[in-house]
């Protein structure tokens, strides 16, 4: 008789990623892991206490992939910032669930605009943006700000489908939010 498969930790993160991505965060259960893993619930209890464990594991590997799908940039574009907030709308409208698991689930670690904008998980975006616009740290971070408030209302009101996505259109608006975050931020 063969061996049986060792199920890693990492293996049941990425199953629950997986879950959240296809039906939800909220669909997170031993069960669902241990389905997707094809083994009983019991590998997936001896490598996290609680579901809740799990989920957050699932929430981190969700922030990773998030930013990595934002700096998914085409070198021959002339505007990063652009690209960036089409990117974070796109996020929106490829990958729903993943955007309610991060951005209305309740499980982010930051309470307030203040602790965003100085997590560690931000500091990526921020140096892509810092580098494209020439701006300092404080500037990008006050760009930042203007700027995300205003693609997140975008890409939440289109990931709880109640806005079809028109890239002409949020381009458009984007890039006349961009230039008056920019001369607001020079002017000050």
């Amino acid at each position: 008789m063969p061996p049986k498969a060792k199920i890693t930790k990492d293996m049941v993160v990425d199953a629950a990623f997986e879950i959240a991505r296809e039906t939800g965060a909220e669909n997170i259960n031993a069960r669902t892991v241990a389905k997707k893993l094809k083994c009983s619930t019991q590998p997936v209890m001896y490598h996290f206490e609680t579901i809740e464990e799990l989920k957050r594991a699932a929430y981190e590997k969700t922030g990773e992939y998030h930013t990595g799908y934002l700096l998914d940039i085409s070198k021959a574009r002339e505007n990063v910032m652009l690209e960036i907030g089409l990117n974070y709308v796109r996020f929106a409208v490829n990958e729903p669930y993943l955007f309610r698991f991060l951005f209305q689930s309740g499980f982010a670690k930051e309470n307030s605009m203040l602790e965003m904008i100085n997590s560690e998980e931000l500091a990526p975006v921020l140096s892509v943006m810092q580098g494209a616009m020439k701006l300092n740290a404080e500037q990008t971070k006050n760009v930042f700000i203007m700027l995300a408030m205003f693609v997140h209302g975008y890409a939440s009101i289109i990931a709880n489908n109640s806005l079809e996505y028109e890239e002409e259109v949020i381009t458009m608006h984007l890039k006349q939010v961009y230039k008056g975050a920019i001369l607001a931020v020079r002017e000050e």
